[in-house]
């Protein structure tokens, strides 16, 4: 695939708004995102000679799991490059249109407010809780990658868990006074 840029193409243009969701989880301006998914993909097409599949009926779920994986490593290296400061910026509303087309309206709603309540945790909490959460590092993984103990790991989770529960309570409280 390396030399290969029709194929090239075709990958990026099929998979770009997948991965582009998953960096926006770890880093928060949109430009920056969109820099550290393109070097993702370069990551993904230097090394695809090392992608292999054994279930050929399961080519695209585990491809889509490299893909996610390497996303969500090529952000981590970007967050280490920055010694993990929280980015300033906005998410432009057409990402949200991506979504996925399998879900409610509602379901699309709620994915916006908690991926906006997560960008708004401390970034060791958040980076934790993405790993964790949403992409499945245990915590083992977790540390390894950012170089902090499985305890750190686990309490950045916890206390993430509970800022989340403590802001998605206050919105719905919001929106039963308001009905």
């Amino acid at each position: 695939m390396r030399n290969q840029p029709g194929y090239q193409k075709v990958l990026y243009e099929k998979y770009y708004g997948y991965a582009l969701k998953i960096v926006f989880r770890y880093v928060y301006r949109y430009e920056k995102a969109t820099d550290v998914v393109n070097d993702g993909f370069v990551k993904l097409f230097n090394h695809f000679s090392r992608f292999t599949c054994r279930e050929p009926e399961h080519l695209e779920k585990i491809l889509m799991g490299w893909i996610k994986k390497i996303m969500v490593n090529t952000a981590i290296d970007e967050l280490r490059r920055q010694n993990m400061i929280p980015e300033i910026g906005g998410i432009p509303e057409y990402v949200w249109e991506e979504a996925d087309n399998q879900q409610t309206p509602e379901q699309r709603l709620f994915y916006k407010e908690l991926i906006i309540e997560v960008k708004q945790l401390p970034p060791s909490y958040r980076v934790v809780f993405n790993m964790y959460v949403i992409d499945g590092f245990s915590h083992q993984e977790i540390a390894s990658q950012l170089g902090i103990t499985v305890g750190t790991s686990k309490s950045n989770l916890a206390k993430a868990r509970a800022h989340l529960q403590k802001k998605l309570n206050s919105i719905r409280e919001r929106n039963i006074c308001s009905s």
